[in-house]
């Protein structure tokens, strides 16, 4: 067996050995049929480019023919996937059911006199659980806590809408400041429901008010920014922990109610929340220093606080006589914490609100004193002087504008033609939609959306380069999706994929590495089948 096998081995090495050699195709055939797989791949290609257009077309020349159906309008951009709102306040996000409800469940009581809120004991008749509360006491309670009815005429027109809105947070802050959790998971239940998938919020952990109270207890010279920062030290060494375990709580509270952890996590669970941590401008310096040294330090300590923000009342006497001070705080602490991004409200004032003086640099001092990477509201935009400038400069740094449609036609009576939107865009200046306050105003993002179409003559393509632009602009961590605009030439790594599908491994991986680029492909693949859904039907006139 041994002798028979080499055998049988040795002339099987011998046939291979007198085997003539494989005949190589030649290069010009081999060249034909790679450039015929090539041809396949980019026919491919071709094919999907051409089906994103014809649906992104077909979705547009739709979206045209309903503009006269505002119910129609509604449900389509209700559905329309939206990126993100990075404009939001968390407290004023929540809706005053909400608070009603959780105030019920808290056994407060409501004033029969005003219908606020107030700690029990709730003796009649003054003053009613909110629990046995009846629907016209319940109705004055949402009233006192929102500008419901506002736009209809309701309301007592002694007292400016202005005045009422911000007079609001005052009405369920007894609420507010110990429903954290639930606030969150409210308010990301509500952009589940709306398609919106990231949320920015600004919120104050409560441990940030032991830094502002230490600093006003100090009496220190404002103008000393070292001093003060020094001061402020070992206060903010004991703050930030306590405000980051805080940020823990009510994260696993939200997820809690949300059931993100079960079987059947609600839609809410999905929205991304990161946090602006602000600081409030209408207190005497000490005190607006000390916050947002407070929003600084956590933002650098906590990777879930992506930036710093300045609000409150414009207007009002210390935000205005401060304000070139306040813009010079914020650019001390930009060149210590060079990595913490900055927005700031800026510019939410009109003639008549403001004297003229106050309207024509708050703008230019957020984004060149200050050094604002974003803005929010920028509705005293034409009173600028210089403005062609300060326009051109805005869009060359890319300092995105936080357009909050509702808020102005509420609060500043500013709205349609009226409204700067259309002359950012003109100047090639990045703006994004947001809420501000939804709760309050009574809105939401879809509403800023349908007001864009309706008040601001926007198409369905300059919508979606909005949503898109709301995450190229968002303080998230890591590189975007896009190598310039929003909506232009993707990353090379994800150059070539399908958004109706799976990104490949290369893309797959390199979007592991970038949290906003990982949201932008979200967010496309949303969009490509959003633009592919069923759509209601037309009327007779509007098939012609």
């Amino acid at each position: 067996m041994e002798n028979a096998g080499a055998g049988s081995a040795g002339a099987g090495r011998a046939r291979q050995l007198n085997r003539a050699p494989p005949r190589r195709a030649p290069f010009w055939l081999a060249a034909i049929a790679w450039l015929a797989g090539a041809a396949s791949a980019a026919a491919v290609g071709a094919g999907e480019a051409r089906g994103a257009d014809t649906a992104e077309a077909a979705t547009a020349a739709y979206f045209d023919s309903i503009l006269a159906s505002p119910p129609r309008l509604r449900a389509f951009v209700q559905a329309m996937p939206k990126g993100g709102d990075l404009h939001s306040h968390l407290s004023g996000a929540v809706y005053a059911e909400d608070y009603l409800r959780w105030a019920g469940e808290d056994g407060l009581c409501l004033q029969r006199e005003d219908a606020h809120l107030v700690a029990p004991p709730c003796e009649p008749p003054a003053r009613v659980a909110v629990a046995d509360a009846p629907l016209p006491l319940y109705g004055r309670a949402i009233d006192a806590m929102s500008v419901r009815g506002y736009e209809r005429g309701i309301g007592d027109p002694m007292v400016p809408v202005e005045q009422r809105f911000f007079d609001a947070f005052d009405r369920f802050r007894i609420v507010s400041r110990k429903r954290g959790g639930d606030m969150l998971a409210a308010v990301r239940a509500t952009a589940a429901g709306e398609r919106t998938a990231y949320l920015e919020l600004m919120q104050v952990p409560p441990a940030g008010r032991s830094v502002v109270d230490a600093a006003a207890a100090q009496h220190r010279d404002a103008g000393d920014f070292a001093a003060l920062a020094a001061a402020l030290q070992p206060v903010l060494a004991d703050a930030v922990p306590r405000a980051r375990a805080e940020l823990d709580r009510d994260e696993a509270r939200a997820a809690a109610v949300l059931g993100c952890a079960g079987a059947a996590p609600q839609p809410g669970c999905a929205v991304e929340v990161r946090y602006q941590i602000p600081a409030t401008r209408t207190h005497e310096p000490a005190r607006v220093f000390a916050s947002l040294a407070f929003a600084f330090a956590l933002a650098a300590a906590d990777p879930r606080c992506v930036g710093v923000n300045l609000l409150g009342v414009e207007h009002h006497p210390l935000a205005a006589r401060d304000y070139a001070l306040h813009m010079r705080m914020v650019a001390f602490f930009k060149q210590r914490y060079p990595k913490v991004s900055v927005s700031l409200h800026a510019g939410e004032l009109v003639a008549g609100l403001s004297p003229p003086g106050d309207l024509r640099s708050h703008i230019r001092q957020a984004v060149e004193t200050a050094g604002a990477d974003r803005i929010g509201h920028g509705i005293a935009l034409a009173y600028e002087d210089d403005l062609a400038a300060l326009l051109q400069e805005m869009a060359q740094r890319n300092v995105a504008v936080e357009i909050n449609l509702s808020s102005n036609a509420a609060i500043l009576g500013v709205r349609g033609a009226a409204h700067p939107l259309a002359l950012y865009r003109a100047a090639g200046v990045p703006v994004v939609l947001s809420s501000d306050d939804q709760g309050v105003l009574r809105s939401d993002l879809s509403g800023e959306y349908l007001r864009a179409a309706q008040e601001q003559g926007l198409d369905y393509r300059e919508l979606k380069q909005l949503a898109r632009a709301s995450l190229h602009y968002a303080f998230l961590p890591g590189a975007s999706l896009w190598r310039d605009a929003a909506g232009g030439a993707r990353a090379a790594a994800c150059a070539d994929a399908n958004p109706l599908g799976d990104a490949d491994a290369a893309c797959a991986a390199w979007l592991r590495g970038s949290d906003k680029a990982r949201l932008q492909w979200r967010l496309e693949q949303q969009l490509a089948r959003f633009e592919r859904e069923p759509r209601l039907p037309l009327s007779s006139a509007q098939k012609k």
